[in-house]
This record gives C-alpha cells, structure tokens and sequence, in this order.
C-alpha cells in the first residue's frame, strides 16, 4: 500500500513539475517578442526549454540576483576609484598651495612630483636673473609636460585595471551559471555571444519583476525563493528531499 501510494506521489509531481515547466516555457516565449529579431531568431524552443527547466526549482534565480548584486558593488567601487583619480589629478593641476592628503590615503606618485615640482620652480624662479629667466621657464615647462604624461598614464593604468575587472566578473559569471546548467552560459568573449547571455540574463530577471506570474508563480512561491521545508520521520531524523 504504501508502494502504491509513493508511486502515486512520484507521478503527481512529475505532472507537477511538467505543469511549472510549461508554465515557464510559456512566459519566457511571451518575453522573448519584446527582444530584437535577431536575438529572437537564435534563441530557440530547444534553448527557451532548457532555460526554463533550468528555472524550475528557483535556485537560479537566487543566483542570478547575488551576481547581479556583486558586479553593481563592484561597478560602483571601480567608478568611485577613477572618480577619486580624476579629482586628484584635477587637483594637481589647478590647485596652487600643496594641500596634505586625507589620512590614511596616499596621493598618486605623479602628483606628489607634479607638487614637488610646482615649488622647486617657484624658488627657481625667484632666484633666478631676469636674463636667464625665459631659458628657466622653457626648461620647467618641459618638466610639466612629462608629468602630465605621467599623469595620463596613471589614468590609462587605470582603466585597463577597470577593463580587466570587469571582464573577469563577467567571466566569473559565465562560469557560475554554466556550472548551474543555464542554457546559453558558457565563458566568451565572443561579442555576439556575450550579447546572446545579457538577453538570457534580462528574461531571468524579468521573470522575477513580473511578480513573477511565470516565474514565482509557477513555483507555487509567494516570494524570495526558498529552500523546501525539511521532513523528518517517526524517529525525528531528516528525511532527504
């Protein structure tokens, strides 16, 4: 009897989960007309029902929200650090008194120089004989124009560091929703197929904005996914799901 009863349990939630998988299915093809038609074009019933399978137990969802958090912390801190670079070098090249950085926070070796340099051709220039005076200025300001190069190359330096970072995240993304069976996932830098991943990504996401009618909806979930209930048996031990 209880064999009997199991077997039942196991088909009506395979009918369970056919349910929610067509229910996914069905949302992410509603979504997939709001995209260009030549992304609609490549993504596939094949892919759209992977996708959606991969969906079904809403742990992608969870993972694609702690990835999304993650590269806007990281976008924001990679845009403050060129921000503060910029203001520092703004700062080099039109203040006129040396002014001590915050504490605990080193300024750019090329505008300690650039005021560094600022004084010593300021007492050069004040001992300095008015004859020699046009030979001395020529002179300092081709000491000026290496450090602005210098400067320019801290601020190039810099957005290579911004480049490199965010290509690693999104490398990191790929490999983190590939290990999770998302259809379309795998690492590139193929631009069409980074293109074809941030579609994938925005249909994800809007399965989740939308209430999710298709998507937390089709869970049977009222809100943030949740991991099931733990089950125990007559001896109170936990029963794998």
């Amino acid at each position: 009897m209880e064999r009997y009863a199991g077997a039942l349990e196991e088909v009506a939630d395979g009918a369970r989960q056919q349910e929610r998988h067509y229910q996914l299915l069905s949302a992410l093809q509603s979504l997939v007309k709001e995209l260009p038609s030549s992304f609609q074009q490549r993504l596939s019933y094949t892919t759209l029902s992977d996708l959606a399978l991969a969906l079904l137990d809403g742990t992608v969802f969870e993972i694609v929200q702690g990835l999304l958090e993650i590269q806007h912390l990281t976008e924001k801190s990679l845009y403050n650090q060129r921000l503060r670079l910029q203001n520092e070098h703004r700062g080099a090249r039109g203040q006129r008194d040396e002014v001590p950085p915050p504490w605990g926070r080193r300024l750019p070796a090329a505008l300690v120089l650039r005021q560094a340099l600022r004084q010593k051709h300021q007492e050069a220039q004040q001992a300095c004989r008015p004859h020699n005076l046009p030979v001395l200025q020529a002179a300092q300001q081709q000491e000026l124009q290496a450090v602005e190069h210098r400067i320019r190359e801290e601020q190039r330096a810099m957005d290579r560091k911004i480049v490199l970072e965010l290509d690693r995240k999104v490398a990191d993304q790929q490999s983190t929703l590939e290990k999770a069976g998302v259809a379309g996932f795998y690492v590139t830098t193929n631009p069409q197929e980074l293109m074809l991943q941030m579609n994938l990504l925005e249909l994800i996401r809007k399965l989740q904005q939308r209430g999710c009618r298709a998507g937390k909806a089709a869970l049977g979930l009222g809100g943030p996914w949740q991991p099931p209930a733990a089950q125990y048996d007559q001896k109170g031990s936990p029963v794998p799901p």
